[in-house]
């Protein structure tokens, strides 16, 4: 049962990352990613 717990506990995390890269990364909607630095 344990086991189980972990396993999802992981998953949530993954998909949490997941979803953040997506927002950095502005995948999707280009206007939304940010800006690259140039000098």
């Amino acid at each position: 049962m344990d086991n189980t717990h972990e396993y999802v506990e992981k998953l949530h995390k993954n998909q949490k990352k997941a979803e953040q890269n997506k927002k950095r990364q502005g995948n999707g909607s280009p206007d939304e990613k940010l800006p690259n630095n140039r000098h």
